[in-house]
């Protein structure tokens, strides 16, 4: 496979894959992921899931292209029930918000048995992620965050563990800010981090302006005024 086909978001999460893993890509579209790990030779195993039958094709095309039909198995259906438990010890699911990757992962908690690692690309919400791993003790190890094509990508990396060792010691704001931004991404922030935030907190003073103009006073204006202040802390 041309490694030109893979997004610089998909190699990152590439990049996180232990090698001789066997993987599930969830939401596979063109199965571009697991054919571009097994060409590098970094696993041994994958499935290929998706639930739409146009990227279903699509991912059959390009496993039988690459000539992995042997090592990659491609499946139709819902989030992780294309899976078996134990069948693999990597799950990645890339491209979606982090509400669907959260009620995916929710949805197949018995299929979660024997997995190993999670690699998490959330287009929006990384937040809602960080939260309910954490209480499922699922470990957040390691968290990137990188610019494409003018977009900006989070990808998280849980290991099967103590969920709130990311966030000991910490309450209150300190916490929500947290889980919020991401731990590392706080730590190390890089300028595609400062750029995201520093949009984010400009977007966030535009609806309470509007909602001033509007002399609206409710629970949803609270609510913007306390995200407001978490990505002040955040960027501070």
């Amino acid at each position: 496979m041309n490694d030109k086909l893979l997004s610089e978001r998909l190699k990152m999460v590439a990049r996180f894959v232990p090698n001789n893993s066997r993987v599930a890509d969830i939401g596979s579209d063109h199965a571009y992921l697991p054919c571009f790990l097994m060409n590098n030779k970094q696993i041994t195993f994958a499935v290929a899931g998706e639930v739409n039958e146009g990227p279903y094709q699509s991912a059959l095309n390009q496993v039988k292209r690459s000539g992995f039909e042997d090592v990659i198995s491609v499946r139709k259906g819902d989030g992780l029930e294309v899976i078996e438990p134990g069948e693999v010890d990597v799950i990645t699911i890339a491209g979606m918000g982090g509400q669907l990757i959260r009620d995916i992962l929710l949805g197949g908690l018995e299929e979660l048995l024997g997995v190993k690692r999670l690699i998490l690309q959330p287009n929006v919400a990384a937040h809602l992620l960080r939260k309910r791993l954490a209480e499922l003790d699922w470990e957040l190890v390691e968290e990137t965050i990188l610019e494409e094509d003018e977009k900006i990508y989070e990808v998280l990396v849980f290991d099967a563990g103590n969920g709130s060792r990311p966030y000991e010691g910490l309450d209150g704001m300190e916490l929500q800010k947290n889980l919020l931004a991401g731990p590392m991404l706080i730590k190390e922030q890089n300028s595609a981090f400062k750029k995201k935030w520093e949009s984010e907190l400009i977007k966030r003073e535009g609806i309470l302006r509007s909602m001033e103009q509007a002399e609206t006073i409710s629970e949803r204006a609270d609510q913007i005024k306390n995200e407001r202040d978490l990505i002040k802390e955040v960027l501070s």
